[in-house]
């Protein structure tokens, strides 16, 4: 992605939690980053023409067989090197440090005291603040020619850097919310030790991404499967803009869609855009297709390849409207985000959370060459793309909601009968939500039908056997982690109520209290 105006700063995972929000980190500081895997060997890396690597955390200890190594090799490239954590105690191992289990462990929020120099990374920050550690070995002495710029209470050597060398590196955790002058830090390093230029903006990532498309596609033409969110709005856009009118958007109305989706799309996309729109209504083959489906995965590889066969057929059809005129559409843009990628498997050494309907839930058999220029991307990037691409704000800011659409809230078989009890409740909740002000102050309320399960209720002074209905807001930054939104008592008594007394089926109510890890935002 970065080709065009910078290069990378490769942050190298050794198992790291924080492995992707440090590359979120690098690119708050303007600067481009990608993860690749600590398997990389140095001639791997250097292949990218990092701009500098960063080594990140693990849970392993240094000491452990097997633990995973840095290659002393990878300090005489003359690319600058920034250590974290794990990666810290890598880096001082590898240049002659030493590293020693000492039985003293940190974790989490631990005072750092800074040398009366403080060096390039902290200097004329607090001389003691706070800091977020997560380690069990330390570093006791530094390698040759680094200065120490400092300590904790179990840490002797909590940063260390070699300003000629552009090497540093720190102890703690610097990308995490809890290390407050973190970013500061790693600005630092990227800007003034690696001297990498901070030139990674929002109109470099549309510049970059436009060139990448029309590389890609050439004079063909693209279809685009418009879900009326943001990552397939703000896709469809960066195509459009760099092929025009060669790009048609298919809006499939599989009949998982929330209310009023379907006008919202027709009307305010194409206004916004003035794109070439297609509606297809496929909701009788999604039904039929997933009658007696209850395993989410099965339920979401089903949508997932019933989307691609209605493309295809989309573009059959377009294609012999054209006549003679011999359009093709041979590529399919799709919206995949970084993290779509990375619980789909595809990140490095990421386990397979669940098939993202763009990621595992396509057809081997595809007949399309994929484009998806925000694969590298997270939500907030996205929607400041968005906004540098022109559309409106009802669209950029629109919370997130899964192509597969409400088939993946109904925990149980999906029939039209569930799906009308669901659109209702979902309704009433966002409409309550938005009454209240909340939307910008939540990253998403998914709303849930518990369709296997019923409980005892009483209406109308008589019993009643209904569905309980769940209600999942959570706040987030890019949906790799998240936690449960503290909405106020009397917006949620608003809601409670309304659902039980509007939907019939639905006589209970509650809340999801769990953050992410360990749950997901989305049920299933």
């Amino acid at each position: 992605m970065a080709d065009s105006t910078s290069r990378p700063v490769l942050v190298v995972d050794f198992g790291a939690q924080y492995a992707q929000l440090i590359a979120r980190r690098v690119r708050e500081a303007q600067v481009y980053s990608e993860v690749v895997p600590h398997t990389a060997s140095t001639a791997e890396l250097l292949e990218r023409d990092p701009a500098a690597i960063v080594l990140s955390g693990g849970p392993s200890s240094v000491y452990a067989e097997g633990a995973p190594r840095v290659d002393p090799e990878l300090f005489s490239t003359g690319v600058p090197v920034f250590g974290i954590c794990y990666g810290f105690q890598a880096m001082a191992g590898a240049l002659g440090g030493t590293v020693e289990h000492t039985g003293t462990r940190e974790y989490g929020r631990t005072e750092l005291d800074v040398s009366s120099e403080g060096g390039t990374l902290h200097e004329e920050l607090p001389a003691r603040h706070p800091v977020w550690m997560s380690h069990g070995d330390c570093v006791t002495k530094a390698p040759e020619g680094f200065t120490v710029t400092a300590t904790s209470e179990g840490a002797p050597v909590a940063a260390f850097e070699d300003v000629e060398r552009r090497f540093a590196g720190v102890q703690y955790h610097p990308e995490v919310g809890h290390s407050p002058h973190g970013q500061e830090v790693l600005r630092r390093f990227l800007h003034e030790i690696a001297g990498v230029k901070p030139e990674w903006t929002t109109s470099s990532i549309v510049d970059e991404q436009v060139e990448r498309v029309r590389a890609q596609i050439g004079e063909g033409r693209a279809i685009c499967g418009l879900s009326g969110g943001v990552d397939s709005a703000v896709a469809a856009a960066l195509v459009q803009r760099a092929i025009g009118d060669r790009l048609t958007c298919v809006f499939v109305d599989h009949g998982l869609l929330r209310a009023g989706e379907r006008t919202q799309v027709e009307r305010d996309y194409v206004a916004a855009t003035g794109v070439r729109l297609v509606t297809v209504d496929a909701r009788e083959r999604f039904l039929t297709a997933l009658a007696g489906v209850t395993d989410p995965e099965e339920k979401r590889k089903i949508i997932g390849r019933e989307f691609i066969r209605v493309f295809e057929q989309a573009a059959l059809d377009l294609q012999a409207e054209a006549g003679d005129q011999g359009e093709h559409y041979d590529y399919l843009v799709q919206g995949t985000l970084y993290p779509d990628v990375v619980e789909s498997g595809g990140g490095t050494g990421a386990a397979n959370i669940k098939s993202h309907h763009n990621v595992g839930g396509l057809p081997e058999d595809l007949q399309f060459e994929l484009v998806e220029p925000l694969r590298a991307l997270f939500k907030d990037e996205v929607r400041r793309v968005g906004t540098e691409l022109g559309l409106p704000e009802v669209i950029v800011q629109r919370q997130p909601f899964p192509g597969p659409g409400l088939g993946i809230r109904i925990i149980g078989e999906v029939t039209a009968e569930r799906l009308e009890i669901l659109r209702q409740a979902d309704a009433i909740a966002r409409e309550e939500l938005t009454a209240a002000g909340l939307d910008r102050q939540i990253w998403q309320c998914p709303v849930v039908l518990l369709a296997d399960v019923r409980s005892v209720g009483v209406q109308g002074d008589g019993r009643t056997y209904g569905h309980p209905i769940v209600l999942r807001p959570v706040s987030s930054e890019d949906a790799m982690t998240a936690d449960w939104t503290r909405l106020p008592y009397e917006v949620l008594e608003r809601v409670s109520t309304r659902i039980t007394n509007e939907v019939a089926e639905v006589n209970r109510v509650v809340l999801d209290v769990t953050s992410k890890p360990p749950g997901t935002i989305e049920w299933e």
